[in-house]
């Protein structure tokens, strides 16, 4: 294997890792605990961040099986459709996976939304509840990463 597509899916890896942990940690009490975080501290977005990027370096080292890079500006938009045309298009991979993506980009850009405009509202009842919120979405994300990084896996190992 590619030593740059083996570092991407490596990434890839971490990220769902650290997606899970940050899940499992909003989660269990005694986690919190260990941790010392307060009980109604969560990292929901922090996990649906971290599953986005697994699924983007899933894309990056798939790409990299074909000899495509790519690189800013607009990395995130370049693979995308660099790996529409050329997994998905092309009917190597199973469109669904497109769709687990876009979805994933549609939720980073929900969060930086969301950023935006609780910085203006810091400190209210709406910025206490928002990370609380994100739980089904963080869950529904790990579980898409997971699925997207188990088929892209199996492909580079093949």
């Amino acid at each position: 294997m590619d030593s740059k597509v083996e570092m991407f899916i490596k990434r890839a890896r971490s990220e769902l890792d650290s997606a899970k942990i940050l899940s499992e940690v909003s989660n269990k009490k005694e986690l919190k605990d260990t941790f010392k975080i307060g009980e109604d501290e969560t990292f929901y977005g922090g996990a649906i961040s971290h599953a986005y990027y697994a699924i983007f370096y899933c894309a990056k080292a798939m790409l990299l099986t074909k000899k495509i890079e790519t690189d800013a500006p607009e990395i995130h938009k370049k693979t995308l459709d660099e790996f529409k045309k050329t997994f998905i298009d092309t009917g190597i991979m199973d469109a669904r996976l497109l769709i687990i993506y876009k979805q994933m980009i549609v939720r980073a850009e929900a969060l930086l939304e969301i950023y935006k405009q609780e910085k203006k509202k810091r400190g209210n009842f709406t910025y206490n509840t928002i990370p609380q919120a994100n739980k089904d979405p963080a869950e529904e994300s790990i579980k898409n990463a997971k699925e997207f990084y188990k088929h892209c896996d199996a492909y580079i190992s093949s």
